[in-house]
């Protein structure tokens, strides 16, 4: 249980759900309540698919690619540490999809499984385990869909600019999670060099 909460907060930092309210909402407000549920679903369905099928494969590919979980560590929190400074210095990221596709592109990926999920969730598991770290993958996009369900009383109460406010806090942590990563990806490296 403590594994599946430590893996769950990284991811829910990561997937940022009251970070993308703002964009869902301007994406979807002339669709009709029935039509935005189905966007909600299709949105989930295609984030939990990628992001369990990029956990279940990843390590087969880092295998075949000769990649070590250092290495992948340093990559992936540079990747994490760039996408919370692109995000604090320019959060506007507006995408135009029809909305047979809304759903899957950009609301499931990139905007619920992006690289920073991705990322985040295959480091995780060497840390919690792949159990943790797909039950804690399934939750947060079950909790990402329902605030999204919930987004226009979600954007009345806490305002645009109370929105926007906790994406920057969501930010930072990402950024904190990147910096984290980087340290033990040198230590794992160190580790394993014989210095």
């Amino acid at each position: 249980m403590k594994n599946i909460f430590l893996s769950f907060i990284p991811i829910f930092v990561a997937v940022d759900a009251f970070g993308i309210l703002p964009l869902f909402v301007s994406l979807t407000k002339d669709i009709r309540p029935k039509e935005r549920t189905k966007v909600i679903i299709q949105s989930m369905i295609t984030a939990t698919v990628l992001s369990i099928g990029f956990v279940l494969v990843g390590k087969i590919i880092f295998k075949w690619l000769g990649i070590e979980m250092g290495d992948f560590m340093i990559a992936g929190g540079a990747i994490l540490f760039s996408l919370a400074i692109i995000d604090i210095v320019n959060p506007a990221k507006k995408r135009r999809s029809p909305i047979s596709e809304l759903g899957a592109v950009p609301i499931g990926t990139p905007l619920i499984a992006g690289p920073a999920v991705l990322t985040t969730s295959m480091l995780i598991i060497s840390e919690y385990g792949l159990q943790a770290t797909i039950i804690s993958i399934i939750v947060n996009i079950l909790l990402a869909g329902a605030i999204l369900r919930s987004s226009e009383i979600i954007i009345h109460i806490l305002g645009e600019a109370g929105s926007k406010a906790v994406s920057k806090i969501a930010s930072l942590l990402l950024a904190a999670i990147a910096v984290m990563l980087i340290r033990k990806g040198l230590i794992d490296i160190i580790s394993m060099s014989n210095f």
